[in-house]
């Protein structure tokens, strides 16, 4: 006579979270598949004895590898490649840390292209708990191009100035930055549309160069979460390189903010003037001067007194850029966050004390 042997206990499973269950807390712009577009997007989490994180990726991430930024409690963005497959991720928390020890874990695409990620799920070790992100009450919403974009950073965007702003400020920052592309709807450096079209819809312009998303798809605006408390806008020069008029722009610029304050009827709107190109000589080049005081005058005549001017002149200079294409440099970027830090904080907007998730 023969007996069957009990199986052995397995023990706990891992957890499973997919994008979409309420742990995961997205930020930018993720499409149905489910993935991210435009730089810097990605998601946080909030998690109880956590020791280790795997993110499986689908076939929609860019190939053959793509850059992410990953931040655990708070700690500097450090920059890692991952590709379609599994991918564990070095969280370098402590083996010995006690039962009930929370952990926040920040995750983005870093780059200023090439930049999608296809996350199919996200496994935590067994006996983690996934608690909920509660986000800071200071959220930026920031518009631009390469500028702000962190095009040529080796960490992207998590090396530029609104990136670097929103860390100050313990704040949320969503970044629709896209290199090359004018405020105007028109073709501009690989671009088939402006962020006066583009900044509306889920797909940033790199929608035009795949094989598995060859077009745009609308916005939802309610799925920012939270919804911006300021919007910050620093664009412009690649209209001017394309010959756009300044009184073109003007009125681009105007419609723009039209549509942007039934998005944000409430929210202050910070509109940059540039810094311009800085050359070795000492001289700037600059572009739309006057143009940008034009636009806010205009909109407190309309009766929008929300919106405010800043002006970088003298920001930037030819020690704070890359030589060879006069876009800021590390040091720059740092330099800008400071500066706009600084007018922020004159304005009015002091950073938060501590952020909203803390870790334990």
């Amino acid at each position: 006579m023969t007996f069957a042997t009990a199986s052995p206990n397995p023990g706990p499973k891992q957890v499973v979270l997919k994008v979409g269950d309420p742990s995961v807390h997205l930020n930018g712009r993720w499409d149905a598949a489910p993935g991210t577009w435009w730089t810097g997007s990605g998601f946080k989490l909030f998690v109880e004895d956590l020791t280790s994180l795997t993110v499986n990726l689908g076939s929609h991430t860019t190939q053959p590898v793509a850059a992410i930024g990953l931040s655990v409690n708070y700690g500097p963005f450090t920059t890692l490649n991952v590709s379609e497959g599994t991918n564990e991720l070095p969280l370098g928390l402590p083996t010995n840390a006690k039962k009930g020890s929370k952990s926040v874990v920040r995750i983005n695409a870093q780059g200023w292209q090439n930049n999608r990620l296809n996350v199919e799920s996200i496994v935590l070790n067994a006996n983690a708990k996934p608690l909920t992100y509660n986000p800071s009450k200071i959220a930026f919403q920031f518009i631009g191009d390469s500028l702000s974009a962190g095009q040529f950073l080796d960490n992207g965007v998590d090396g530029a100035w609104p990136f670097l702003t929103g860390e100050t400020f313990k704040a949320e920052h969503n970044i629709n930055a896209q290199p090359g592309a004018a405020l105007t709807d028109i073709e501009s450096f690989g671009n088939v549309h402006g962020v006066s079209f583009q900044f509306f819809r889920t797909e940033d312009t790199g929608y035009f160069d795949t094989t598995d998303h060859n077009f745009t798809t609308p916005w939802n605006f309610k799925r920012d979460d939270p919804e911006p408390s300021h919007v910050a806008i620093h664009i412009g020069a690649n209209d001017a390189s394309q010959n756009i008029t300044a009184d073109a722009f003007v009125n681009t610029y105007l419609t723009f903010t039209d549509r942007l304050r039934v998005l944000y009827p409430h929210q202050p709107f910070f509109v940059f003037t540039p810094w311009g190109w800085p050359n070795a000589d000492g001289t700037i080049g600059q572009y739309y001067q006057g143009s940008y005081q034009e636009i806010v005058n205009k909109r407190h005549a309309e009766g929008d007194k929300n919106v405010f001017l800043v002006d970088t002149t003298g920001w930037v200079t030819f020690a704070d850029v890359f030589p060879a294409n006069q876009h800021p440099n590390p040091a720059g970027h740092v330099k800008i966050a400071g500066l706009f830090t600084q007018w922020l904080e004159k304005w009015g907007l002091s950073p938060e004390h501590q952020w909203s998730t803390l870790a334990s």
